[in-house]
């Protein structure tokens, strides 16, 4: 009896682990401390070639809390720009995953994945004419984000195209 007690013992510090750990698919939950500091409404103050554009941002978790929806669009009326983003995470192979879709319609929309380094994400799209990064940074002392948009010509040379900072309303 003390040997099947001591098996069972054995069995589940081994395995307890494993079993904790989050899981892809149904039944998984996308749990962050990065990414859900992005949760709520923010104010979006855009730089891109050379002039500066106010957008609202509203993120909130969605398809069973597997994604962070990302919903952005320009203050002006019309709108000239909206984008939806859906942000989840790859256990299996621990990356972030970042599905954006917006106003220049479906030929644009991308896939990015990205690696987490401290307080940053670096999302990698794959375009025709070469990859896009959009870089998601929070600072916990402002508690703001940046969002640093660059394209990469051929020679890996990047170029600046736009940079996003998020602040709380």
């Amino acid at each position: 009896m003390k040997l099947r007690s001591m098996a069972a013992a054995i069995f589940v510090a081994i395995a307890w682990p494993a079993l904790a750990q989050p899981i892809d698919g149904r039944g998984g939950r996308f749990e962050d401390d990065l990414i859900s500091n992005m949760e709520g409404r923010w104010s979006v103050t855009r730089q891109i070639r050379g002039t500066t554009v106010h957008n609202e941002l509203n993120a909130s978790w969605a398809l069973a809390h597997q994604f962070l929806q990302v919903h952005m669009k320009d203050t002006q009326v019309p709108a000239r720009y909206e984008a939806l983003v859906l942000i989840g995470y790859v256990y299996s192979s621990q990356e972030y995953v970042a599905h954006w879709t917006d106003s220049f319609g479906a030929k644009f929309s991308a896939v990015g994945r990205g690696k987490r380094t401290g307080n940053m994400i670096e999302f990698r799209f794959e375009y025709p004419d070469g990859p896009f990064f959009n870089t998601f940074t929070w600072d916990p002392l402002s508690k703001t984000w940046q969002l640093r948009m660059e394209s990469q010509a051929s020679d890996g040379k990047r170029s600046l195209f736009a940079v996003d900072t998020l602040q709380r309303l």
